[in-house]
């Protein structure tokens, strides 16, 4: 029985008995290879409880059932695997990961500049020839056990970059304190003033793009009393900048 050529999905033949059972078999691989979403790409053998409809890239080495697949899509459908031969230009959403991935050649490769950026803690916007580059960055830690009347961070804004916003989440509810202030030293609260002790409060600290010139601190500071405990995660989103090489 002859196929199509792209998608390898059978044809109905002349005079052809029980036609229903073909088109169905299109109809499934249809619906399995179109918008593309597929819950892991590094497996090399079937999960033990597979979801009716999920699929997955096949990694590498496959055992088993998929032995011989490579590289292929493996959908689970009508309690069976079902082989989709991956071809250049597929596209695909892979759920695990939060990452799109394109089938170039004989392998599936993460979408990069000009299609989309890949999430990440920095990733680079535009880069010249010599290497020098503009990107966007954010950097987070978690600031536990809050005690006395400032608490500064690890991280840092880091010198020669634009700051955008410093963002945070009471994650663990604050005593001591009535509120506490975001920003830095000298300006408690350039990122956010009088800011929810309890937890799952918030506050996305947006300032006008400022530039630093030294690695600076975030710092919080207590409002009305001395911090006393909770926790606070942090995070400092900005623009990052590299110059030329020689």
């Amino acid at each position: 029985m002859a196929d199509t050529i792209n998608l390898l999905l059978p044809y109905i033949e002349a005079s052809q008995a029980q036609k229903h059972v073909t088109h169905n078999e299109a109809l499934r691989l249809l619906d399995g290879m179109v918008q593309l979403s597929v819950k892991d790409r590094g497996l090399t053998a079937p999960p033990g409880s597979p979801v009716e409809g999920s699929r997955y890239i096949v990694a590498a080495g496959a055992t088993g059932m998929w032995s011989g697949w490579d590289g292929d899509v493996a959908l689970y459908a009508d309690g069976a695997w079902w082989r989709l031969f991956a071809r250049t230009g597929w596209v695909a959403w892979v759920e695990d990961e939060v990452v799109l991935v394109v089938r170039t050649g004989a392998s599936w490769v993460a979408v990069g500049g000009g299609g989309g950026f890949t999430p990440a803690p920095s990733v680079t916007l535009a880069q010249g020839s010599a290497g020098s580059s503009i990107g966007l960055a954010t950097s987070e830690e978690l600031l536990s056990g809050l005690s006395g009347p400032t608490v500064d961070s690890s991280i840092v804004i880091p010198a020669r970059s634009i700051v955008l916003a410093v963002s945070c989440r009471t994650v663990t509810a604050v005593t001591g304190a009535t509120s506490y202030d975001c920003g830095v030293s000298g300006e408690a609260s350039k990122f956010g003033g009088s800011l929810g002790i309890a937890a799952g409060s918030t506050n996305i600290g947006i300032i006008g793009p400022t530039a630093y010139y030294s690695d600076t601190p975030v710092r919080l500071t207590a409002v009305g009393s001395d911090f006393t405990g909770g926790a606070v995660r942090i995070a400092i989103q900005h623009l990052t900048f590299a110059a030329p090489g020689s």
